[in-house]
């Protein structure tokens, strides 16, 4: 229980801490939110909360634990409040992004006679950050000059770091040049400002003229290339660098993850544990990403056993990349037992468990989910509704997705984006309601996308809707002619009809325009390694036993009636040519390599870039059948469950 206070010192639970640090920061760090809460109900009931060091270090502890409303419930019952107080307001609201509510906390704090502080101005400059702010940047800039608080090298990177994020790179090189002395953090503020603009030159030059390189500043141009998508240069600085710590290391592995190189960035974690360099909880989150984006659910298990022996489960950042990494990679069973015992669940936790269950088709779940959600407290976000949205279409439930919808912003004053509008096109257009599709488009308050667009043909291909399809491509056209993806959707759309003079067309287009198709490739994960296939692929080292299998299975599944649907091809050919093709689909051949590859009667996990290919889909459903085998295929939309000839999806993707 609580004791009395002595001297500096207050006794909580028991034992002393010191009333200006203490429990706090280590709640705070640890974001240990309930047990914060419980020390805080132990204070309150001595009727300490009150105190203003105390109520400080509550605040403190909420903003670090993520939970703005309770910190404003401490802030807005203290008796006395001084300039700690309103900084930790400040800086708490700023880490939501809400400008103008730190900005008005900022005014109102000057309102009652207090003066910021340097460790204020940064806060306020921190929520400035973004080019909306940068008249409200400015403001504070004047104010920091008024105050002479531009003396010091803090305040002054945090202002070079506000200008070069609300694009206005000059402003920037203006306060660099003026500074009398710099550190390490005024040479990086200006690099990576000079990066995100895109002028690595210019950043390159920063980085030559500096007389003191540490490890941080060369991880920090690492950063900055993975960000611009300039892989070579990343691993030429990565390369180049004298000393390599876990922060460059991981760095590099977070830039391969979020690029699109998840094989790479494996890759790399291995070769930073045989360096004998030991991962954080930065690292671990960054490889379980690449996992969960190459479906290897064996390397994502031997992950979690090393985040457990390091003692990072509790943590809810680490505890939310393995709920989304067991989800992607086909083990929702798996997903739901990290999420159930963690001890502290956010918006994030029940987000990834909610599209978890909507992506495995099991929306009924994912909706129970997102009800217990709210009953326990949690407020809903915009990804929220995406995956609850995803969940209606997935399962068909038209009403239930309209009313959600509506009640994104009628309840929660969430704004719908073009997610949130691509959705509910692909709810409505799956179920043939073609019409209410467009129309959703038509009413829009700002222009469609390519990807509500993408949405839209997606439907039409579906059924059959040609008109509808060729203006939802010609508006897609206009604003991404480079994609792919709307020609060859359209193309399918024309051949599916019969229209092989659209088909062509559509591919003539492509030539004149430098468009390549992106080809379809399938993955699977054998002992630990992950085996890459493109369709009629003949790069594998046991491509005439893959071929042979596929062969035998394709046999079997004619006896059992399979009857190819050749609607799938693109080109006019001859019917045993389109056939051939088919058999050859990636998807096909990454099957066909885990039946030869891994024992009788284990399941059989593949990803796809694309969605599933319609005959695919059915051949897949035999093959499930024949061998006896669960087959969990994972596409660009959702998972595919195969279990003794029926789809999981119940043939409605």
């Amino acid at each position: 229980m609580i004791r009395e206070r002595v001297g500096k010192k207050t006794s909580i639970l028991g034992v002393m801490y010191p009333r200006s640090s203490g429990l706090w920061f280590a709640c705070g760090r640890t974001k240990s939110l309930e047990y914060g809460k419980r020390v805080h109900a132990h204070i309150s009931k001595r009727k300490l909360d009150r105190d203003l060091i105390l109520g400080n270090n509550l605040i403190s502890m909420y903003v670090k634990c993520g939970s703005i409303s309770r910190a404003r419930q401490v802030f807005n019952t203290m008796l006395e409040r001084d300039v700690v107080s309103w900084t930790a307001m400040i800086a708490g609201v700023a880490k939501q992004r809400d400008v103008k509510g730190a900005f008005e906390a900022f005014q109102q704090m000057q309102q009652e006679g207090l003066k910021p502080n340097v460790i204020t101005f940064m806060s306020i400059l921190n929520a400035c950050a973004c080019p909306a702010a940068l008249e409200k940047g400015r403001h504070i800039h004047s104010l920091i000059v008024e105050t002479g608080a531009d003396s010091d090298v803090s305040v002054l990177n945090a202002l070079i770091s506000m200008y070069s994020r609300c694009n206005s790179i000059v402003d920037a090189r203006q306060i660099f040049n003026g500074m009398c002395k710099r550190n390490v953090v005024s040479w990086n503020a200006m690099m990576a400002g000079y990066i995100t603009q895109g002028n690595e030159v210019s950043a390159r030059q920063v980085f030559d003229r500096m007389h003191q390189r540490d490890v941080f500043s060369w991880t920090t141009l690492i950063s900055v290339y993975w960000k611009c998508g300039s892989k070579e240069d990343a691993c030429q600085v990565f390369n180049q660098m004298p000393v390599r710590n876990v922060v460059s290391w991981t760095a590099m592995i977070s830039g391969s993850a979020q690029q699109g190189y998840a094989e790479d960035a494996l890759d790399l974690f291995q070769q930073m544990q045989q360096e004998g360099v030991k991962p954080n909880k930065v690292t671990f989150i960054s490889v379980l990403n690449a996992c969960a984006s190459l479906s290897a659910l064996e390397e994502g298990k031997k992950l979690h056993d090393l985040i457990v022996k390091a003692g990072l489960q509790p943590d809810v950042s680490v505890g939310n990349a393995l709920i989304s990494m067991y989800s992607k990679c086909g083990s929702l069973d798996e997903a739901s037992k990290v999420f159930h015992r963690m001890a502290h669940r956010d918006v994030v936790s029940w987000n990834a468990m909610i599209s978890g269950n909507a992506h495995h088709g099991h929306c009924h779940e994912a909706l129970d989910l997102f009800e217990q959600m709210q009953l326990e407290g949690v407020r809903p976000d915009k990804v929220t509704f995406i995956a609850v949205l995803q969940a209606c279409s997935h399962a068909g439930f038209i009403d239930l997705g309209r009313h959600y919808f509506c009640s994104m912003i009628q309840d929660y004053g969430i704004v719908q984006t073009g997610e949130h509008y691509g959705t509910m096109v692909d709810l409505v257009g799956r179920a043939g309601h073609l019409d209410e599709a467009e129309e959703i488009l038509n009413k829009k308050p700002f222009q469609p996308g390519a990807l509500e667009l993408g949405a839209l043909l997606s439907a039409c291909r579906v059924h059959g809707a040609v008109e509808i399809a060729e203006r939802a491509a010609d508006s897609a056209f206009k604003l991404e002619p480079e994609k792919s993806g709307i020609y060859v959707m359209l193309a399918n759309i024309y051949a599916a009809a019969g229209r092989w003079d659209g088909a062509r067309n559509v591919r003539l287009l492509m030539e004149e325009r430098g468009v390549k198709k992106e080809p379809g490739r399938s993955w699977i994960e054998v002992k630990n390694k992950v085996h890459s296939f493109v369709s009629e692929d003949q790069t594998h080292q046991q491509m005439e036993e893959i071929y042979a299998e596929l062969a035998r299975l394709t046999r079997q599944m004619k006896e059992a009636g399979y009857v190819p649907d050749t609607r799938f091809i693109l080109h006019d050919v001859d019917p045993w040519q389109k056939e051939w093709v088919l058999c050859r689909h990636s998807e096909r051949l990454a099957i066909a390599y885990g039946l030869i590859s891994t024992p009788p009667g284990t399941p059989i996990r593949i990803f796809k870039n694309l969605r599933v290919c319609g005959d695919c889909h059915t051949a897949t459903k035999f093959i499930s059948k024949i061998v006896g085998r669960e087959i969990v295929a994972r596409d660009v939309s959702r998972f595919h469950h195969f279990k003794n000839g029926v789809c999981s999806c119940s043939d409605y993707w």
